[in-house]
Order: C-alpha cells, then structure tokens, then sequence
C-alpha cells in the first residue's frame, strides 16, 4: 500500500475533526456544504488542494483511502481521538522526522503478521516499562540501528554466550539448593 492513501485518510480525518467535540456534532448536523462554507477560506483552499490529490490517486489507491476513513469513522471516539492526536503529532514532526516514520511504516507493513505481532508485543513490554529502563531500551535500538552487520553478529554472538552463562549459574544455583534441601532431609 502505498503512503499516500494513508496520509490522506489521516489528513482528511483531521480536517473532519480539528473542531471540539461540540462543534463536531453541530457540524454533523449541516449538509457538507454547509459544513465547508463555514470553514475559514484557507482551510477551504487546503481542502480543495486535498481533494484535486486526492481525485490524481489511482482508483485503487482511492478505495483503499475509503476503506480507510470508513475505518476510522467507525472507531470508537477514545480510539478515534488517540488516532487523531497521534495523526497531529506526526504532523507537527519535521520533514525528515515524519519520512524516516513513513519509511519504519513500511518496513513493519511488509513483515508477515507473525512478526508483526511480535513486534507489537516487544512494542508494549517497552513502552510499559520504567522511564529509566525504556530510556536504556531506546538507547539501546539506537546503537543497534547504526552497527554495521559484522558488529550486530557479533553483538548476538556476546549475547548468546552471556544468556548461556546465565543459564548455567541458574542451573548451578537449583543444584546447590537441592542438595543442601537432600542434606537437610536427611540429618532429620
């Protein structure tokens, strides 16, 4: 799926709901026409630039933007204001900022669902982790992306050995304490 279909859904569902709550529901009661007359000239102007885009997309790209808005209209409103609030934050990112999160969109879009999920899960255990903790995972991603592949092998490589160290000090540690639970059973 290309970008953008998703930028436009987004970007028309922001336009739908930049107004509060309030106004939202007065505005639901006017015709669309209505509704855009109302709206200041630049905000028309930036509507209208949207829709002559909107109309150059293939008829495909078109659909998939329907299918889209019609998803998020059918969100719940708590759902539907945190995507908004995070369409909004996108948009206040640099130009740069918001390619590099375009390009990360795809990367994760084209993983099988398997591995997407799994990084949906690694996603929460990080974002539910301590302040200081996250911050040490983030700075951690951070090295990781700049390593070049050699440095990441070897990176896996120090880490299994550590994990397999690990293991075995665990290992030792439940031998040591049921031999002293074998020795305690029988001075009884």
């Amino acid at each position: 799926m290309s970008r953008r279909p998703l930028l436009a859904a987004a970007a028309l569902a922001a336009a739908v709901s930049g107004a509060p709550l309030a106004t939202r529901a007065q505005a639901q009661a006017q015709s669309p026409e209505e509704r855009f007359r109302s709206l200041p000239p630049e905000k028309q102007e930036e509507l209208r630039q949207r829709y002559r885009e909107l109309k150059q997309l293939p008829p495909k790209e078109r659909e998939e933007l329907k299918s889209n808005l019609d998803r998020l209209n059918r969100l719940p409103p708590g759902d539907r204001a945190t995507v908004e609030q995070n369409y909004r934050r996108f948009r206040e990112m640099p130009p740069d900022q918001r390619r590099q999160v375009l390009e990360q969109w795809q990367k994760f879009r084209s993983r099988s669902p398997e591995e997407r999920a799994q990084l949906r899960q690694s996603l929460r255990r990080v974002m539910g982790a301590d302040p200081g903790q996250r911050q040490q995972i983030l700075e951690n991603m951070r090295r990781w992306q700049q390593m070049t592949p050699e440095q990441r092998q070897e990176a896996r490589r120090k880490f299994r050995e550590q994990r397999q160290e690990q293991k075995r000090e665990r290992q030792e540690q439940r031998r040591e304490r049921r031999q002293e639970r074998q020795e305690r059973q029988r001075r009884k």
